[in-house]
């Protein structure tokens, strides 16, 4: 684990890397006059890897799949997986009609105790579409580990679907992060 030093270093990285400003519509379908570009920090290998190593500690021990959600979970989740050594799977927002036809890529999950990894989370609402398709298809998933937590609101709107949300970050943080 990082010390105090180290992790508020590690948020104005990221923060310097991936925030930007102007007027963008979010997921939920808010409007916010910032947003944090999760492919500016996915795409630079050295500071996705120090992001992976310090949510590395995070990952349950009983996990046996990571299932990155598309798109911005797979970067991390594959990180993750190289790190810890356990298997991955890249969750797709809905299975693909052709091939294997398949909803996740990768590791098997039926049956597995799987850990949902997401980039930055607003209210939640991919990741509950995305856990109820797991379920369905015999995933035991309880816990979502995310990089940053935008909004609070996340937490309960996850908990109420049975899920823990565990953020390696919270916006909160990162702007404390950023004036000190």
């Amino acid at each position: 684990m990082l010390s105090d030093n180290n992790k508020r270093e590690l948020m104005k990285k990221l923060h310097g890397a991936s925030h930007i400003t102007g007027k963008f519509v979010l997921r939920s379908g808010k409007t916010s006059n910032e947003y944090f570009d999760k492919y500016l920090f996915e795409a630079d290998p050295h500071l996705l890897d120090r992001i992976c190593e310090f949510m590395l500690p995070l990952i349950p021990g009983e996990t046996e799949v990571l299932a990155g959600l598309e798109l911005g979970g797979v970067p991390l989740a594959t990180v993750l997986s190289g790190k810890s050594g356990i298997t991955c799977a890249f969750v797709r927002k809905e299975a693909k009609d052709y091939g294997t036809c398949k909803l996740a890529e990768g590791a098997a999950i039926d049956g597995k105790n799987v850990l949902v990894i997401e980039d930055v989370v607003t209210t939640g609402g991919q990741i509950i579409e995305s856990v109820k398709e797991l379920r369905k298809r015999g995933a035991k998933v309880d816990t979502v580990l995310c990089v940053i937590l935008r909004e609070d609101s996340a937490v309960d709107r996850l908990a109420a679907e049975g899920l823990k949300l565990m953020p390696a970050f919270t916006m909160g943080e990162i702007k404390q992060a950023v004036a000190d």
